[in-house]
C-alpha cells in the first residue's frame, strides 16, 4: 500500500530527501506522496524512510491505493529500470 501525509504535517522538510524514490514533493499545504513512485521504501530498506524520519507521525497507509508487498517489490524493480 502506497503511503500518504495526513493535515497533520507540519512541513518540517525531512521527510522529501530521506526517500529513494523520490516520491515526496510540496503539495499545495502539505507535503504529498505520488503514489506510482512510494514502494514505502520495499527493496530499499526494512521500512519507510518517511515515517521512520516524521517527528510528527502524520504519515499513513493510504486505502485508496491498496498493494501487496510483492506489488511494491515489482513497481521498484521497475523504478529501478527505468533508472538504469
Amino acid at each position: 500500500m502506497a503511503l500518504r501525509i495526513n493535515e497533520l504535517c507540519i512541513n518540517c522538510d525531512v521527510c522529501e530527501p530521506a526517500c529513494p524514490n523520490e516520491a515526496i514533493s510540496q503539495g499545495e499545504t502539505v507535503y504529498v506522496i505520488d503514489p506510482s513512485r512510494c514502494t514505502e521504501c520495499v527493496g530499499h530498506f526494512d521500512e519507510a524512510q518517511c515515517v521512520v524520519v516524521c517527528p510528527v507521525e502524520c504519515i499513513d497507509p493510504d486505502p485508496d491505493v491498496p498493494e501487496t508487498h510483492d506489488q511494491l517489490l515489482a513497481k521498484f524493480l521497475r523504478l529501478t529500470e527505468k533508472a538504469a
